[in-house]
């Protein structure tokens, strides 16, 4: 009998093993929305420290609306980066100070796990100020990043903290399709796009020895000119992950009145649980781009909006 409901137990469970165990792939031309390329996509997994991308919005958002200098405004490391674990290329220890956009740079180029913390509980007591209560001011900022993910109609995704890191029992999941709408929205940021299409940034921390400087590099080996973000991330339970964005010059047409008609162009490219992500991210924006300009070329046909258009809505407006 239990020998039976094994079998009947795997029966289930394989295709679901199956399908985390493969890659994840999206593909989108951000300001059309059009997918052209899409596998696994829809699968819950964890995606490690692409969870940082939805940190740095929140951050700029936050800045933005309260009217906060990110530049200007000083963090304290926390207690809770103490036995964190994961990168912390600063070596950022609780009672550490830098400013908010020193650690917006670590967290984003250097994927620092203890800069990431450090933001969530820095912005998270001010949402606890806000709604006037007390409590634990990361637990505080994650709930926001949720409350950001159902915003972007991110349906498959949880955050359970703001570095990506996984935990026994605690363990964020999101999609290949979801992470695309986070990028797309992200990278509409001015305040994240200046951060990530950076290839290094040199940031400076105030600790109990005094001042040091430190150059982050960025993890993602592709950005140049044209790429100008996202994220990569990497975890035993995610695989290797990352997100891009790759921009175009924008399309130029003559309206039948004479006028000019400027249509931008960017691609966003969400790899999830893959191998040799930067390649096969090389890859897939040449293939990507020449989707788009064979669909652009057959006059942007849409048969079905809601399989083949991606649609993020603006949570500011």
């Amino acid at each position: 009998m239990m020998k039976r409901l094994l079998v009947v137990l795997m029966a289930v469970l394989a295709p679901l093993i199956s399908a985390n165990a493969q890659e994840a792939v999206m593909v989108v031309e951000a300001h059309s929305g059009k997918v052209l390329i899409g596998k696994n996509s829809t699968v819950k997994r964890p995606v490690a420290s692409l969870t940082k991308v939805a940190t740095a919005v929140l951050v700029v958002d936050w800045a933005e609306a309260a009217g906060v200098d990110l530049a200007t405004r000083e963090v304290v490391v926390p207690n809770s980066v103490a036995g964190l674990g994961g990168s912390n290329p600063m070596r950022l220890v609780p009672g550490d100070r830098l400013t908010a956009l020193d650690a917006l740079f670590s967290a984003m180029l250097g994927s620092d796990n203890a800069a990431a913390q450090t933001l969530a509980h820095d912005v998270g007591i001010e949402f606890l100020r806000r709604e006037g209560r007390q409590g634990d001011p990361v637990a505080a900022f994650v709930a926001q990043m949720n409350h950001l993910a159902e915003a972007l109609t991110m349906r498959k995704t949880h955050f359970v903290n703001p570095h990506g890191l996984e935990a026994q029992g605690s363990v964020g999941l999101s999609t290949a399709a979801d992470i695309a709408k986070l990028s797309i929205y992200a990278m509409r940021r001015p305040g994240v796009t200046f951060v990530t299409r950076q290839s290094s940034r040199q940031v400076k921390v105030r600790g109990a020895a005094g001042e040091r400087a430190f150059t982050v590099k960025n993890t993602n080996e592709l950005v140049s000119e044209h790429i100008i973000g996202v994220k990569t991330g990497t975890t035993a339970g995610a695989g290797e992950c990352l997100a891009i964005s790759s921009e175009r010059e924008p399309m130029v047409r003559a309206k039948a009145d004479g006028s000019k008609g400027v249509t931008p162009r960017r691609l966003i490219v969400v790899l999830l649980n893959t191998q040799d992500r930067f390649g096969r991210a090389k890859g897939l924006v040449q293939q990507g781009w020449g989707l788009y300009d064979g669909w652009v070329a057959h006059g942007a046909p849409v048969n079905d909006r809601e399989r083949e258009i991606l649609t993020v809505p603006d949570p500011r407006g």
